[in-house]
């Protein structure tokens, strides 16, 4: 997949979280996706993305950069949100706050195969 494709595959997959388009994840994720080296598989990944989403009904994934080197992606998303009650182990219960999170993806035979990703945790503390 050249680096015009994978770009647009991976905005549209964005498009796709931001609608909570869970039925369509699997167009863009693989069965056997692997997040920050744990083997979540195609529903355990659906369940942890629900999950942000109940925690953080706002939660919207808007990209600040985007490097992509087929077959892989790099992404710094920008994230402007309200969580309900404690994130990360912080207790937000509603404030808004602004952070970044740093995430690589690797593809493979077109999805999402495998994440790392580093939430930027020390600016949400500076907000708190």
């Amino acid at each position: 997949m050249n680096e015009p494709d994978l770009s647009t595959l991976y905005r549209n997959y964005l498009d796709c979280l931001n609608r909570r388009d869970w039925s369509s994840l699997g167009q863009f994720v693989g069965d056997d996706v692997i997040h920050n080296g744990r083997p979540f598989g195609l529903s355990g990944y659906r369940e942890m993305l629900e999950q942000d989403v109940r925690d953080i009904p706002d939660l919207r994934f808007d990209i600040e950069l985007l490097v992509t080197e087929p077959p892989v992606i790099a992404s710094r998303l920008r994230f402007n949100c309200s969580p309900k009650g404690t994130f990360l182990g912080l207790h937000i219960d509603g404030k808004r706050i602004t952070f970044t999170e740093n995430v690589f993806y690797a593809f493979r035979d077109g999805k999402i195969a495998q994440v790392w990703s580093v939430i930027d945790k020390s600016a949400i503390e500076a907000q708190i």
